[in-house]
């Protein structure tokens, strides 16, 4: 499960991370009302959508005042952002974010994970903030560090000092310490700060903000779920979710019906090879029901864009 960034910023800041003031509108009426809360002469405009890649699309501005932050909340609501990470119909702006702008000294990157390899909670660190991680791995790759933490021993001082030998910024230990514990409350499967920046006087902020959530552990988190927003997410995914199926709409016309993961990823890339695409990864699982793969099969279809099923099932 996904949340908007403004969201993610609320979460955090309950566990004592730095993130900038701000607040989020729906109306350009609004912003005259909320701007006292305020306190900078920069004002960044972000349009709330459950993607990455906003800013080249159009989705984050800066504004030097009210009166031009109201202009650009006005522009962007009601818009339709189409970034590397949407489907080809991209996302409808509903909300904006407003924030305080910072002095920024530098720009960084960090972001825990789990690892699935390990089973083990992972940060991600780079020097290189403010752009895509992916680039950086490929052109950069000695610019960025690794390292699993043991659930058993929690965020450990060995941990700690990792970090920081690495960069010598002591200061990133208490706001990499408070996302783990973040992280671990929430059962998040995902939280990505980028950029994490050193403003001027030395402190640092999580500029962004995005968190992902175990849909397996929901149920522990009621308040969690509340923040989920169904205009964000894209019908299909909706429906496969009542039926604990593992479903990812894409752009291609071939439906895809396969049993585990790494069998349908493989079988996707066959499809590829001969020049078709996907319109889906759907993964039905192990010990699938009649009623659950008669379901997968009214999800698939109900993509107008569907010429075809490819079923494959494994059976060992």
């Amino acid at each position: 499960m996904n949340i908007h960034e403004y969201q993610a910023k609320e979460i955090l800041r309950k566990f004592n991370v730095p993130v900038p003031k701000g607040f989020v509108t729906t109306s350009a009426e609004e912003v005259e009302t909320q701007m006292g809360q305020l306190k900078s002469d920069v004002l960044v405009v972000k349009a709330q959508i459950h993607t990455g890649g906003r800013g080249k699309a159009g989705g984050v501005k800066l504004a030097k005042s009210a009166e031009e932050a109201k202009q650009f909340v006005k522009s962007m609501l009601g818009m339709t952002l189409i970034t590397h990470q949407t489907v080809s119909k991209g996302q409808q702006v509903r909300g904006v974010y407003i924030d305080e702008g910072s002095s920024i000294k530098k720009e960084y990157y960090l972001s825990l994970v789990v690892d699935p390899k390990l089973s083990r909670p992972t940060f991600i660190f780079s020097s290189e903030g403010g752009m895509d991680i992916e680039e950086v791995a490929k052109n950069s790759p000695t610019k960025i560090v690794k390292f699993d933490i043991d659930y058993t021993e929690g965020f450990t001082s060995f941990d700690s000092s990792k970090l920081n030998n690495g960069f010598n910024l002591s200061k990133i230990t208490n706001v990499a310490k408070n996302i783990y514990d973040a992280f671990i409350a929430t059962d998040a499967s995902q939280i990505e700060i980028n950029p994490l920046v050193e403003t001027n006087s030395g402190n640092f902020i999580a500029l962004d903000a995005k968190i992902n959530f175990d849909d397996n552990a929901l149920y522990r988190h009621p308040e969690i779920v509340e923040l989920r927003d169904y205009d964000k997410e894209v019908k299909e995914e909706i429906e496969a979710s009542k039926h604990r199926l593992s479903y990812i709409k894409m752009d291609g016309s071939i439906g895809c019906m396969l049993k585990s993961a790494g069998f349908a990823m493989a079988t996707m890339d066959i499809i590829k090879y001969y020049g078709a695409e996907p319109a889906n990864f759907l993964d039905v699982g192990g010990g699938a029901s009649k009623e659950t793969v008669t379901e997968a099969f009214k999800i698939i279809l109900s993509d107008s864009n569907v010429k075809g099923i490819l079923v494959t099932y494994l059976v060992v």
